[in-house]
């Protein structure tokens, strides 16, 4: 049996009834604990309060009893009503007993909790706020309560929580910010939609600027975006949309570059809805803060470069997008980026050693961090996308155009790998990756890298003194790159590792004589083939150069020159040809029918009947034959039907007898 003394200011009966477990009895003891405290307050008592707040918090809040825990509760409640105003004076001796008890193992106890508490906050408003943190922990964990009654009394509470909050103007953010970080990370789906109901209702109170402290939560928010609850992943959406909504209105007061790796990070999510929304806000960053995102250029490019080969339906949003983020990316970047860092710091004025400082930070916190680019673009080079292969392709080229200088400092890094894409089953890749060669070895800034010793550009020395000795080692239009790229090429048709000569020779030389100057080409292969051990190759080399020759448009020009032989420059090509075509017999004779060395050509015709007769060699007679057939030699044909004219006799009559032995 309890004391008065005991229990003070409480009667015994009071303490009775605040046991008992019929809540009718406790609700009298509690009526009978706010006239009480009333009369306590009327007299400015505040010994006998505090007396009793311990009392209700340390012996019956705190008790292993159920029944005696509940009697508390309601006891605190009763003394917050009584107290009315006044509450504020005693906030922590009211609400700590009753958060302790939240976490009680017996479902009612909990309820009962929420009960009192907001009973005690109803009365409190914005003096709980000193207490927030340690009341949302609580609520946080009550979200996910399996019990219903207890999820619906922590209902209550959250929403005149969130009303107090909202009207109030003294909620310290910056000390909420930490627990929320925490608590953002949760897993649980009913505390995911508590947290995010919160991120909602802060955002909207026009006295919080929670876009300061969204770098500490939008991670979470983006996993939160993730969860398989349609209802979750709705909210989370909604409140993204709100937060880019004012990014959009106020960018000068984002940390774009704080956030810009926690969207990329969430850039490749399996979820669509994830994967498009990481993509979207990258677009809007990259539009909104222009270049201070050149520094995080390779990680926005691993996100969207993927995302580029995508054809199915549902993610035609996310590859239009990417391709937007992709070309305004490009946009960025401008000639002035080929200097140093100590070439754009160069007009600061002297003396004044804090501008130069603070100029040559802003310069590099807008620079662009080209090795890692160079490494990301190598590494999505091998893509099984074709769309995505070109666009690397595009972004090559479209560095070596704006910064040649820097881009030839990797250009041993992306050589072989351009080499090896040349044998692509893609048109369309191997066209983009023969442009990106050809800018290559025709910038000047290649020929400024060799200037400085750089003896990456070296073409090996038996190669060198072949194109030095005939002039093409030093060609103007072309850095040493060129020889490297033609010896290179080479190289790579006859390790016929991947049949590329078959496969890709014809088209991938076309385009080179589109892109390039088509004698240079000619020439440079020439002599270089004139000194190639593998005769087998230089035989079937010669063939496919002759072949283009005769019957491609894009040579048109380098045939009408070899056809008249008219300048001294156009006789010293032919020589330079002739001696590897020697090579290949029947292009040998082509190229004589060619330059209408007819008299030659009756000569070589005659040797051919001392070589070994092969079923190739007789192939390759045939093919001749049909090309003499063909429009391209039109014009000789009309000579042999000219021959009693008087022009031209000697000739005609040597082109006859040739065709005639043919």
């Amino acid at each position: 049996m309890m004391s008065e003394r005991d229990y003070g200011p409480l009667s015994a009966a009071c303490v009775r009834a605040l046991n008992d477990k019929l809540y009718e009895k406790r609700k009298a003891a509690a009526l009978e604990i706010e006239k009480m405290v009333k009369e306590f307050a009327r007299v400015n008592n505040t010994v006998q309060i505090k007396k009793l707040l311990k009392v209700l918090g340390q012996d019956f809040a705190t008790s292993h009893n159920t029944n005696t825990k509940k009697g508390g509760l309601i006891g605190l409640a009763a003394t917050a009503v009584a107290l009315g105003k006044d509450t504020a004076l005693y906030t922590d001796e009211l609400i700590q007993p009753i958060l302790a008890c939240f976490l009680d193992s017996d479902l009612r106890v909990r309820y009962y909790a929420c009960e009192s508490l907001y009973n005690v906050v109803k009365v409190a408003r914005g003096s709980v706020l000193q207490h927030f943190t340690d009341i949302f922990n609580a609520l946080s964990k009550l979200a996910a309560d399996p019990d219903q009654n207890v999820k619906n009394g922590s209902e209550l509470l959250d929403r005149l929580m969130k009303d107090i909050v909202t009207e109030s103007s003294s909620f310290d953010l910056v000390a909420f910010m930490p627990l929320l970080r925490e608590k953002i990370y949760t897993k649980n789906t009913f505390s995911r939609q508590f947290i995010i109901s919160w991120v909602s209702v802060l955002d909207a109170v026009p006295d919080i600027d929670l876009i300061l402290f969204l770098p500490e939560i939008l991670d979470g928010l983006f996993r939160i975006l993730e969860d398989h609850t349609k209802e979750i992943k709705t909210m989370c959406d909604t409140v993204l949309g709100e937060f880019l909504s004012s990014i959009k209105k106020d960018p000068s007061r984002v940390d774009f570059a704080g956030m810009i790796n926690i969207v990329i990070a969430h850039s490749q999510a399996s979820d669509e809805v994830l994967q498009f929304t990481a993509i979207m806000w990258i677009k809007e960053f990259v539009q909104l803060s222009g270049r201070t995102m050149l520094p995080f250029a390779s990680g926005i490019l691993t996100a969207v470069l993927p995302c580029l080969a995508f054809d199915s339906d549902t993610k035609k949003n996310i590859k239009e997008t990417a391709r937007a983020v992709n070309f305004s990316m490009m946009k960025l970047i401008t000639i002035e980026d080929d200097g140093d860092l100590s070439e754009g710091s160069e007009a600061v004025e002297p003396g004044d050693g804090t501008a130069s400082s603070s100029q040559e930070q802003e310069i590099q916190r807008k620079q662009l961090d080209l090795p890692s680019v160079v490494d990301v673009l190598i590494k999505h080079l091998p893509h099984t996308s074709v769309q995505t292969k070109v666009a690397v392709l595009h972004w090559i080229y479209h560095l070596h155009i704006r910064v040649p200088n820097k881009m030839f400092r990797h250009v041993d890094e992306l050589f072989p790998v351009l080499l090896r894409t040349l044998s692509d089953s893609s048109d369309e890749v191997v066209q983009q990756d023969l442009q990106v060669l050809a800018e290559i070895i025709s910038s000047p800034a290649g020929n400024k890298l060799a200037s400085s010793g750089d003896s990456s550009l070296q073409v090996p020395v038996p190669v060198k003194d072949i194109l030095d000795s005939c002039g093409s080692g030093n060609n103007h239009a072309m850095n040493p790159y060129f020889s490297k790229f033609i010896v290179s090429l080479l190289r790579s048709f006859s390790s016929d590792r991947h049949h590329l000569l078959e496969d890709r020779g014809a088209f991938i030389i076309r385009q080179l004589c589109v892109l390039l100057n088509s004698e240079d080409i000619y020439r440079t292969l020439s002599e270089i083939l004139l000194h190639e051990e593998d005769l087998k190759f230089a035989s079937n080399m010669v063939e496919t150069l002759n072949t283009i020759l005769l019957t491609s448009s894009e040579l048109f020009e380098l045939r009408t020159k070899l056809k008249d032989l008219k300048t001294e420059e156009s006789c010293l090509l032919f020589c330079c040809l002739y001696k590897s075509w020697a090579h290949n017999p029947v292009a040998t004779v082509a190229l004589c029918l060619l330059t209408q060395n007819y008299s030659h050509v009756c000569d070589l015709i005659r040797i051919f009947a001392n070589l070994e007769v092969t079923v190739e060699f007789l192939t390759e007679i045939d093919k001749l034959v049909q090309l003499l057939e063909s429009p391209i030699f039109t014009w000789a044909r009309k000579l042999v039907s000219l021959r009693k004219t008087a022009i031209s006799i000697a000739n005609t009559s040597t082109l006859l007898s040739c065709c005639s032995i043919l």
